[in-house]
């Protein structure tokens, strides 16, 4: 357990943090979600206007330290590639 003031604010900071990023990582996984299940469904238009949508979610995760950079631009690289495959 914390002992001084600033530790127990620390605490405190961190608990605030873990919740902020939380619930960016839950809402990027979501915009993740929505272009896996488009591209299962085999609509290219659909998934191309989701992976349009996530793109700026995933990138703005990772400018904010929920994800690491090279992490985010794999995702969208590869989602990129999965509703370009779509089409062909």
């Amino acid at each position: 357990m914390a002992n001084t003031t600033s530790a127990k604010k620390a605490t405190r900071k961190i608990a605030r943090r873990t919740a902020v990023n939380k619930s960016r990582r839950s809402r990027v996984r979501g915009f993740i979600r929505k272009v896996e299940e488009a591209i299962a469904s085999g609509d290219m238009t659909v998934a191309a206007e989701a992976l349009k949508a996530a793109q700026p979610e995933i990138q703005r995760a990772a400018s904010k330290g929920v994800l690491h950079s090279n992490t985010a631009s794999r995702k969208v690289s590869r989602l990129a590639a999965r509703v370009k495959a779509l089409s062909a």
